[in-house]
């Protein structure tokens, strides 16, 4: 019966860490950068997420992609710390963003156009499905214009098609810079 007692007393403390650790690692993305908090201009798609360069994805081996459905956000992490955060806009509806843990794929792109949705992007890269959910731009019509009132939700609306948007600046260095294999884990939270 002491043993059993042991048991759940060690469970109950694991149990509140794994809580505990969960919610302070949340509540550090959410006080990590202004754009975390901030809600974007309308305009915010022309500009890169943030007022500072880009990491070095050279410079940190251990770099993956953490994207939040709730906040319509993107982190870049690197040994639990967030070294940039980027406005995003994912799916929703039928079109949801899968949630699970996915690797950058060797498929990237300068731009395409999808006539089934009437929508293209540019600046795409690969996270699941060989070419089906990608990083892309905000949306592009069949002259490579972008779509305004589309572009005006990145950030504040899930409103993509599964896959997940993001400004015109992100999405090109996403698109020149991270590494094929590079972790991306999509949460609901």
């Amino acid at each position: 019966m002491k043993v059993i007692r042991h048991l759940l007393i060690m469970f109950a403390i694991c149990l509140v860490a794994v809580i505990g650790g969960r919610m302070a690692y949340h509540h550090h993305l959410e006080s990590s950068s202004s754009v975390s908090t901030q809600q974007p201009s309308n305009n915010q798609w022309q500009h890169s997420s943030e007022n500072r360069p880009y990491p070095n994805v050279n410079q940190y081996p251990h770099l993956w992609i953490l994207v939040s459905k709730k906040r319509q956000r993107v982190y870049l992490i690197n040994h639990g710390k967030v070294l940039y955060t980027m406005y995003a806009s994912t799916g929703t509806g039928k079109n949801n963003t899968p949630t699970g843990t996915y690797h950058i794929q060797a498929e990237r792109g300068l731009s395409f156009f999808n006539a089934k949705s009437g929508e293209g992007a540019r600046y795409w890269v690969s996270w699941k499905n060989h070419g089906e959910y990608l990083f892309h731009s905000v949306p592009v019509n069949r002259q490579g214009q972008y779509l305004i009132s589309e572009a005006h939700d990145l950030g504040k609306t899930a409103n993509s098609h599964g896959c997940v948007r993001l400004s015109v600046p992100d999405a090109k260095w996403m698109y020149q810079n991270i590494k094929q294999g590079t972790k991306v884990v999509i949460t609901n939270n």
